[in-house]
């Protein structure tokens, strides 16, 4: 079975807006189904906290209806809409995505990224997380399935 390099970028919002939430859909079916790639977790500390917080989600039961239900992005949408206590209005959502768009790795996380890729760590690179994140995925997906 094919481990698979979650391709959706933390720069992605499904209709609901909410940057990085196809990416948390995506990683966590992958994982229920034994497909994530090594070293992806379903729902992990950064970005995905960041939205299960902001929303006010359960992580466990974002990770519970995706395992069982196994959603489309649309039914996943829909399915948050009907949590007691979720957050979707404009500013949350807007705080959120300002976040997510300015957060940025600390010096060992972009130096590990940028070299991985032969690229130098000189300012030339844009050095947010969400890019950062990408040029790391499409390394992680070329090492997998392109080399």
């Amino acid at each position: 079975m094919a481990k698979i390099v979650p391709l959706i970028s933390s720069g992605t919002a499904g209709p609901l807006g909410v940057l990085h939430l196809p990416r948390l859909w995506l990683k966590v079916s992958l994982e229920a189904r034994g497909k994530l790639a090594e070293g992806y977790p379903g729902i992990g500390q950064g970005y995905d906290m960041m939205v299960c917080n902001a929303l006010g989600l359960n992580p466990d039961a974002v990770k519970k209806f995706i395992t069982d239900s196994k959603p489309t992005y649309a039914q996943f949408e829909a399915w948050i809409k009907q949590q007691p206590g979720v957050k979707l209005d404009k500013a949350t959502i807007h705080k959120l995505n300002v976040a997510i768009q300015g957060y940025i790795h600390d010096d060992q996380t972009r130096k590990n990224i940028l070299g991985a890729n032969g690229l130098p760590d000189d300012g030339s690179t844009c050095p947010d997380a969400i890019n950062l994140n990408n040029l790391d995925d499409w390394y992680e997906f070329h090492q997998a399935e392109l080399k």
